[in-house]
């Protein structure tokens, strides 16, 4: 069979848009992916804490002012011994309530009544 056309030469596959998908990708899960490792704040479960005493209400308000203990304006060194002169029972419970709270504000909180032997945090909207 005779041909008219010229003799073109094997092409070699364009592999361009694959390495730019392959980049994407490696872009995409590592964007995806966490490295920092998270901690955790464990809190206790406002409901099914019944068959206890009654104690007296320890409130904490968090907001973007500062710290209010049962209404009263209070600082964050001195939230743990005003809560201990309140109820001193080790496991009564603390009500944490962030209104406005920046999220660093809360975590300061707990983590300094942790320190201070808290133990039953309940967080309450």
């Amino acid at each position: 069979m005779l041909s008219f056309e010229a003799h073109r030469p094997a092409r070699r596959p364009n592999l361009t848009p694959m390495i730019d998908v392959v980049f994407l990708l490696l872009v995409f899960f590592m964007l995806a992916s966490r490295f920092i490792s998270e901690s955790t704040v464990p809190l206790a479960n406002a409901a099914g804490q019944g068959g206890h005493d009654p104690v007296q209400l320890r409130l904490v308000d968090i907001g973007r002012e500062g710290l209010e203990l049962n209404g009263s304006p209070i600082s964050i060194e001195g939230l743990p011994a005003a809560l201990a002169a309140i109820d001193s029972t080790p496991d009564a419970p603390v009500v944490l309530r962030g209104r406005e709270a920046a999220l660093q504000g809360l975590v300061s909180v707990v983590e300094s009544l942790r320190a201070a032997g808290f133990t039953r945090l309940v967080l309450v909207e």
